[in-house]
């Protein structure tokens, strides 16, 4: 039998911000997604140094320590946290239902681009083409 390995936690907001600057960047050091997030007057750097620490023991990072400065790397997916928030919003805010979320999203100011709304339609169409086979 093969053993599941237990999902992460959902990221804090904290922590979000960090992975979004992973996800951006590439690996970084702590000094460098200091830099990012907080900026040379921001936060202390033992704020992103002991936040990063709580995201590694999560598993929402990775940390390489061969050098002295510790490199971090997101573990946790962009499109797979997504993926999570958001049905976790769908179930919560909207009983489930998908096409009250998409009809509140779409209806909210500023309406969606042409762009955007052309995306939506091709994936429609897709979605469609899908049922149909």
């Amino acid at each position: 039998m093969t053993r599941r390995r237990p999902e992460t936690p959902m990221p804090t907001s904290a922590e979000l911000a960090i992975l979004q600057v992973l996800w951006d960047r590439g690996p970084c050091t702590v000094r460098e997604v200091h830099e990012a997030l907080y900026g040379p007057d921001g936060a202390g750097y033992t704020t992103a140094l002991k936040l990063l620490q709580v995201m590694h023991g999560k598993g929402l990072v990775a940390r390489d320590d061969r050098e002295r400065a510790h490199v971090y790397r997101a573990q946790a997916s962009r499109e797979n946290t997504q993926k999570r928030f958001l049905s976790d919003l769908t179930q919560r805010l909207f009983g489930g239902s998908a096409s009250q979320l998409v009809l509140h999203a779409l209806g909210e100011d500023p309406p969606a681009s042409a762009e955007e709304l052309a995306e939506i339609r091709a994936l429609l169409a897709r979605l469609e083409k899908e049922r149909r086979r």
